[in-house]
């Protein structure tokens, strides 16, 4: 495990890494807001009556409201859910700093770019979109201020914030219903949703998972078509233990799990600073 950490500080400080962050990293926050697919289904099937099979299905039920309130009305919710202002995660800030060419930011709080936004460097966002109101168009590319640019404007930043699922922040894009997601994984098998700068950015780089889990197919699917042609060499900190198909998931894909707390992450780039 020494090893393991000793390689995942020194790929960081190389730029060599790509930090791919879950939604587990909120409660380690402070942050109130659903932190996992079901607890974000919970919160949407609270505001709208949806069928009891779905309650806990978060593509299911956000596709019931979808279909029965509008594309407006599950957009409107999303909004409000995301709204807040979440606390900055230490690693967040810890990564910021680095100047890493990309993090990859699997959830809809705008945690990480606040992050960034504090760090007074170059970056932007590339996110995800929805066919149903974008169509034809796989990903939107932000400024640091939330402006939309050209995709040729991503090479002149710093950091790239890759956001395949969408974020509340700037524009309110959104990957959530089954009709979101079967557009996307229709087509990414063939790597057409994933933006052209990310694949060459990855092409040779290891990534580590924290605040992920890999105990839905839709997590995985994404894991896997987002690791891609890169190396075949990546670290997850994952703490409870695995499910059977996490385990199946993580054997396959070269992902050595290190059963710690992220916060073990700084207590190690503390120690490394100071020698």
């Amino acid at each position: 495990m020494d090893k393991d950490l000793s390689e995942i500080f020194s790929g960081l400080a190389e730029g060599r890494i790509i930090p791919y962050l879950g939604p587990g990293l909120l409660p380690e926050a402070g942050a109130t807001l659903p932190s996992g697919m079901p607890a974000l289904a919970e919160v949407l099937s609270g505001q709208v009556t949806v069928p009891h099979k779905v309650r806990r299905n978060l593509t299911g039920a956000a596709q019931y409201i979808e279909n029965f309130k509008h594309r407006k009305t599950l957009v409107g919710m999303m909004d409000k859910t995301f709204a807040g202002d979440p606390p900055i995660h230490p690693l967040q800030r810890d990564l910021a700093a680095r100047k890493l060419p990309l993090i990859v930011h699997l959830w809809y709080d705008n945690g990480m770019a606040k992050a960034l936004a504090e760090q007074g460097t170059r970056w932007g966002r590339i996110q995800g979109l929805s066919q149903t109101e974008h169509y034809g168009d796989w990903t939107g590319y932000m400024d640091a201020e939330g402006q939309s640019v050209e995709a040729a404007m991503a090479a002149q930043w710093d950091t790239i914030l890759y956001e395949p699922w969408g974020s509340q922040s700037p524009a309110n894009n959104y990957l959530v219903s089954d009709t979101d997601f079967v557009e996307v994984l229709t087509e990414i098998d063939i790597q057409t949703p994933i933006p052209e700068i990310v694949q060459q950015i990855r092409a040779g780089r290891h990534f580590l998972f924290v605040g992920c889990r890999f105990n839905d197919q839709l997590q995985r699917n994404f894991a896997r078509q987002i690791m891609k042609r890169s190396s075949d060499r990546h670290w997850a900190l994952i703490e409870a233990p695995l499910t059977r198909n996490e385990a199946r998931f993580v054997r396959e894909q070269g992902i050595q799990v290190l059963q710690m707390p992220s916060g073990v992450l700084l207590g190690e780039a503390a120690v490394a600073k100071a020698g």
